[in-house]
């Protein structure tokens, strides 16, 4: 018993002398470096540009909303959608029945007065004879005074019956003309060339142009379009007339479209009013969208890519530079100063492992990168990020 009792603590002190050799080794393992560890980037070269995103939508630059000025019965459509039509081309025709007999009517009357003018012309020319002689009679003593003063009153009667009629005819006359012009509506011609790009009315439907104009058909010129671009009013002081823009579509062929900036329009677009009525003097409610500022662009579309109420990607390029030393924003603190707001601060690892912090100047910058102007050299790295004591990796330390 004595022996068994002495073996069972040799080995209970063996157990514990391992305990306390593993409990060591595996602090002097996970034991932490104490030096601080970064992240850096080398200040590098590159190309740097400011912009302003937005979406806008595509729209022909001259289109045309084709309507009846007259009213009346369709009876033949000459286009259909899609058609391409030339500028004096025939488009429709209404039923011209009425309208022919409302100027066939004006012209006969016309001619009527007309003949009644000729005829007026001619009693005129024979009151002037008899006028002439009476006036001669009554030099020779050969008439009375009366016969003179009659023969004078059927002259003047004749010239005024001549007036009359001479008006009578210029009325007529401009009647005739918009009664020609209403005849001429029945034929609907192409006021621009271009594309049928859409047919609001059936052969055979009958129009009512008495209180508004009815639309028959829509024509539009697709070889050249124009961007409606909503900028928000965040950006819109950054966009000029001129300034350069380009676009992609959703059609994910990465083509670019190049153009200028023609308009920017001086007020949004006019909100639509709630139904329901409501004070309408009240303040937008926290959370209300953001006024839209509408920007216009044109851009050719010769090849005929681009189609009306596509959706474009718009980008309006503020600022460019090649080849320039560039920075990440997100390192960089900002340094303000009165005479100065292009300052930032940014944190440098020398080659003896040192931190130094340096002040710098920026130029083009947008939201990921800055263009250096001065502060620092190509080739310094720049700290990006540090590891906490919580995160840095553990290894093994004698």
């Amino acid at each position: 018993m004595a022996v068994s009792t002495s073996g069972r603590r040799k080995n209970r002190w063996l157990f514990l002398l391992l305990l306390i050799v593993l409990l060591t080794g595996t602090g002097m393992w996970w034991q932490g470096d104490a030096d601080p560890a970064y992240q850096t980037v080398p200040v590098a070269r590159g190309d740097i540009e400011a912009s302003v995103a937005a979406i806008g939508t595509l729209q022909p630059l001259k289109s045309v909303e084709i309507g009846a000025q007259v009213s009346g019965q369709i009876m033949r459509l000459h286009v259909e959608v899609g058609d391409t039509v030339e500028k004096g081309q025939l488009l429709a025709e209404i039923d011209a029945r009425v309208h022919q007999a409302t100027v066939d009517a004006g012209r006969a009357q016309l001619a009527g007065l007309r003949a009644q003018l000729a005829d007026q012309r001619a009693q005129h020319e024979l009151a002037k004879q008899q006028y002439a002689r009476q006036q001669q009679m009554e030099k020779d003593d050969a008439t009375r005074l009366e016969d003179v003063q009659v023969a004078a009153a059927a002259l003047k009667s004749a010239a005024a019956r001549i007036d009359q009629l001479r008006a009578q005819i210029q009325q007529v006359s401009s009647t005739l003309k918009g009664n020609e012009t209403l005849l001429g509506f029945t034929r609907i011609y192409a006021p621009i060339a271009g594309v049928v790009v859409g047919v609001d009315a059936k052969e055979g439907q009958t129009l009512n142009a008495t209180y508004q104009i009815p639309t028959v058909l829509r024509v539009a010129d697709l070889t050249r379009m124009t961007v409606w671009t909503d900028v928000s009013e965040a950006d819109i002081r950054q966009i000029k007339a001129g300034m350069p823009v380009y676009f992609t579509t959703l059609g994910g062929d990465r083509r670019r479209w190049h153009s200028t900036v023609r308009q920017i329009l001086p007020a949004p677009p006019q909100a639509v009013p709630a139904q329901g009525g409501g004070d309408n003097n009240k303040t937008p409610a926290a959370g209300t969208k953001a006024v839209q500022y509408t920007v216009l662009f044109d851009v050719d579309n010769s090849d005929g890519e681009l189609m009306p109420q596509m959706t474009a990607q718009v980008i309006f390029m503020i600022a460019s530079a090649s080849n320039v030393l560039t920075v990440p924003i997100p390192a960089l603190s900002s340094v303000e100063r009165k005479d100065q707001n292009d300052l930032y601060q940014a944190r440098i690892l020398g080659q003896d492992g040192q931190v130094q912090v340096r002040e710098l100047q920026l130029g083009i910058r947008n939201r990921l990168q800055g263009e250096v102007v001065a502060g620092l050299k190509e080739g310094e790295q720049i700290i990006v990020s540090e590891q906490t004591e919580s995160t840095k990796p553990r290894r093994f330390r004698w």
